[in-house]
């Protein structure tokens, strides 16, 4: 059995948020194998779900796990959900996520969704099983270099040589995911260190520094001298600001200014930066240079927070894409983020809540500049919104609008909505201020497809009491359906609406924007889902939800929001106009 070593649980959870103790040496003279040591450090770090496809090489975690209370183990049948799930579970929850795949070829399956993790900075602690050292050097079955395959899109990546290294190996791969700039870790495991058995290991918990890093004060001042000055600042803000728990922040700085605010401009955005009805949130920037260089014409300041600026998406002229005369004032906390594309008047290496309180400390009430009304710009721009979706209704099949206003009207205030559907969502739920908790809108910064339906049943599990809607399009729902199984064999009560033009439609955005308009010919190859077209409803059936086809806007509304109240997955598949 295990050795419970209840003060470590104890110190490591509490050393998440707050000044942290000084961490505890927990040494343990009691006999124990290298993956029963792997355990106790993670449940000192406070872990306590686990996702994971085992194979052979990661049977002693499956074993150990078995008859311990302190984990959940969460199965998923392919890698892509698995990542996906943990993905979810550590943006909701704030937590360290923690995924097991099977040695070379789950690694490979996995790197997709690890590339995602990646691109968001999610904390999130993958490993795999790695074959027996003493097969090593004949090339056994599934033996790979698994560090080599997993270290570009990680922060560190270590296969482990001893058992006694276990304990700290795993607490610096946790430290290196949890502080800025966080992101994925990996290790791999020999199969012979995890059986191994040894005395005297170090079970201390892991220990993180406090990252809350204030900005320098010459800095700071300039900033603020800078946006006093500023004839039209604008904001642009990133997921960064909502994981460091700035929103309010935030927008007291652009209350005092009176400037606009948007969402990093790519395709999907991540998290929220402020509440989406909030007068002065604009939504999300273009993809492309020009439109982005339209927007901000008239700015002179742009303070950006917690955000790459800018990351573009497809070359277009003029390849720059801020106006030349602008000022830029960055403040994040990844410093490869800070003039990494652009040059900037000011850069605030520092942590977003803290500076963006600092700044609106020290800026004044009133800066004598003019301002649009912006509660009456959002409400003009609502009502033509709304008159555009009216003239739109009698279509059949549904067009995007009227399918998202559909899901609009569905929703409760405290849904959580996962985002893989780009060609049909269109931000709309941003734009008519439904998306009130910044932190319960999740779009995948990365873009490698399959993501959005593991990532809702993580969502979930970190938010039990909460309705999730995992929004995804049909060509994005093909690289992750294997996740409908995991919802119904846990009962993981996600709803699921799939949107289904039988297209990867943003291919044929991309090519009208490249200038290749044989995309919409129907002859162009891999860009149609037909013949035949694809039965989600048969595909989620035989996976184990229960699913339907809807036709009409106001049974789609009823459906969802039925589903929504519901304690089992369901799955929608909604024709949308081609």
């Amino acid at each position: 059995m295990l050795l419970r070593t209840i003060r470590a649980l104890e110190v490591g959870a509490g050393s998440w948020t707050g000044a942290a103790p000084e961490p505890v040496r927990e040494r343990t003279d009691h006999r124990m194998t290298g993956i029963e040591a792997f355990l106790e450090i993670l449940a000192s770090a406070g872990v306590t779900h686990l996702f994971g496809n085992p194979g052979t090489t990661e049977l002693p975690l499956n074993v150990a796990v078995t008859a311990d209370p302190r984990f959940r183990y969460l199965f998923a049948i392919q890698e892509i959900p698995v990542v996906s799930m943990a993905d979810g579970y550590a943006m909701a929850s704030g937590s360290l996520g923690f995924c097991n795949v099977h040695a070379a070829c789950g690694l490979g399956n996995a790197m997709g969704m690890i590339y995602n993790a990646h691109i968001e900075g999610t904390p999130l602690l993958i490993t795999a099983g790695q074959q027996d050292r003493r097969l090593r050097l004949g090339e056994p079955v599934l033996e790979a270099d698994l560090v080599s395959v997993a270290r570009p899109w990680t922060r560190w990546a270590h296969e482990i040589q001893r058992v006694q290294d276990i304990p700290n190996a795993l607490r610096r791969a946790i430290q290196v995911a949890r502080t800025p700039p966080t992101g994925p870790v990996f290790l791999s495991l020999p199969l012979d260190i995890q059986t191994e058995s040894a005395t005297g290991l170090d079970l201390s918990p892991p220990h993180l520094p406090d990252p809350r890093a204030r900005p320098p004060l010459g800095a700071l001042e300039q900033a603020v001298a800078l946006l006093q000055q500023a004839r039209h600042p604008v904001i642009v803000a990133g997921s960064r600001v909502t994981e460091t728990d700035a929103c309010q922040e935030l927008l007291a700085v652009a209350e005092k200014l009176g400037a606009p605010i948007y969402a990093e401009g790519t395709p999907s955005h991540g998290r929220l930066p402020v509440p989406a009805d909030h007068p002065q949130y604009r939504g999300v920037l273009p993809y492309w240079s020009p439109e982005i260089r339209a927007v901000l014409a008239d700015c002179d300041v742009l303070l950006a927070v917690g955000v790459s600026v800018f990351r573009l998406y497809i070359h277009c002229e003029p390849e720059r894409p801020l106006p030349e005369s602008v000022q830029v004032i960055h403040v994040d906390n990844v410093a490869w983020e800070i003039g990494k594309n652009l040059p900037v008047a000011v850069g605030l290496l520092s942590d977003p809540k803290t500076t963006l309180a600092e700044l609106a400390e020290r800026l004044p009430s009133n800066t004598g500049r003019t301002h649009p009304d912006w509660a009456a710009v959002r409400a003009g721009e609502t009502d033509h919104l709304r008159a555009t979706i009216a003239s739109q209704s009698s279509i059949r099949p549904m067009t995007p609008l009227t399918f998202m206003d559909a899901l609009n009207r569905a929703l409760p205030s405290q849904v959580a909505v996962v985002e893989e559907a780009i060609t049909t969502h269109q931000n709309l739920l941003e734009r008519l201020g439904t998306l009130r908790d910044p932190r319960a809108f999740f779009a995948h910064r990365g873009w490698c497809l399959g993501w959005g339906m593991g990532c809702a049943l993580g969502v979930k599990l970190a938010w039990p009491d909460r309705p999730v809607l995992g929004l995804i399009g049909d060509g994005a729902a093909l690289y992750g359906i294997q996740a409908l199984w995991s919802a119904a064999h846990h009962r993981i009560p996600v709803t699921f609406v799939i949107a289904n033009n039988a297209q990867y439609q943003i291919l044929k955005v991309c090519g009208d924007v490249m200038g290749l308009p044989a995309t919409r010919d129907p002859k162009c190859p891999g860009l149609n889902l037909v013949n035949p077209e694809i039965d989600y409803v048969g595909l989620a059936r035989s996976l184990g939800v229960a699913a339907r086809r809807v036709s009409e806007p106001d049974e789609l509304t009823d459906c969802v929001r039925s589903s929504l109240l519901g304690d089992q997955p369901q799955l929608f598949e909604v024709p949308i106009a081609r």
